[in-house]
């Protein structure tokens, strides 16, 4: 079976059992529906409440519209499926599965990266902060974070599915492409290898500017000479830490093993830990330090 004649993709079916699958539906309708509701209320919190009006909930209001955008590109697909007892995605429907779904990954490690600058320039030059991080410089960097992203999610939707596919069955509940580059009749081709790399770089090039900014911020911050002032330093940036470390491991855990050659418990378990765990517990993580993020949430809830 080659490109030519594939139409669709067979997705992962978690069981035959028709009861399985109804309890795989609500299982994951419930984790949706969790995600969105923690990821609205942070977006909602952000916009409504004018002092949350600064950079770094600017930039976190982002970061949650960017975890609402991960789980709903591959979880409402895998829902229907189980619901409707199939396993189909058509071939442009994969596609544009991953497209999406490597935009808004590309877009979350880059506001990462964006978001630890902004602590740097926070502690390290305080003084320069509002010169630094307007609301001009932030919207512009955010344009320029998603352009890139969806570039990135470009090339390497066209470089995977430039390949010919001799097989259409993804062991995965969604169309990840480590799962679809078993597929290849002929191995990688220079393009899909050429933008490995340069992701390789890039993510090696933005860990590495992580790592920097927090060397940075703690040789600052062991400088300030009030141990309340060290404290309140670092719990604008412990939240960010969690979320960096917790994306890195967990994606570095799911890729850097080799794919099984058949469908495992254990895949299924990884997946759902770099793709659908951090959506779901980013705004939970970056509340619960959070003073006036915590504040503004009990305000809204108690209307």
């Amino acid at each position: 079976m080659r490109n030519e004649t594939i139409s669709y993709f067979l997705l992962l079916e978690f069981s035959k059992n028709r009861h399985m699958q109804l309890l795989h539906f609500l299982l994951f309708f419930v984790l949706y529906l969790a995600t969105v509701a923690t990821n609205l209320l942070i977006i909602s919190a952000v916009a409504l409440d004018h002092q949350l009006h600064n950079p770094m909930y600017f930039f976190l209001m982002n970061l949650a519209l960017q975890d609402l955008g991960i789980v709903s590109v591959i979880v409402p697909k895998s829902m229907i499926n189980s619901l409707m007892d199939t396993r189909r995605i058509s071939y442009h429907g994969c596609a544009a599965q991953i497209f999406l779904f490597l935009s808004f990954e590309a877009f979350d490690f880059s506001l990462l990266t964006v978001m630890a600058y902004d602590r740097y320039v926070a502690i390290c030059h305080p003084l320069h902060y509002e010169m630094v991080m307007n609301l001009k410089a932030c919207t512009g960097i955010i344009i320029l974070v998603w352009i890139i992203s969806l570039l990135y999610g470009m090339l390497h939707t066209t470089g995977t599915f430039s390949i010919l596919f001799c097989s259409n069955v993804v062991n995965q509940f969604f169309c990840e492409i480590p799962q679809l580059l078993k597929l290849s009749c002929s191995g990688f081709n220079l393009l899909e290898v050429g933008v490995l790399v340069v992701s390789s770089i890039a993510v090696l090039g933005c860990f590495t500017f992580i790592v920097v900014s927090y060397a940075m911020i703690f040789k600052a911050v062991l400088k300030i000479p009030s141990e309340q002032g060290r404290q309140k330093a670092l719990s604008t940036c412990l939240p960010h830490l969690i979320v960096v470390s917790m994306l890195v491991l967990s994606s570095c855990f799911a890729y850097l093993r080799p794919p099984s050659n058949t469908p495992s418990y254990l895949d299924f378990g990884v997946t759902v830990l770099y793709s659908l765990l951090p959506p779901l517990f980013n705004p939970i993580i970056y509340s619960m330090r959070n003073r006036n993020i915590k504040y503004v949430l009990s305000q809204l809830l108690r209307f």
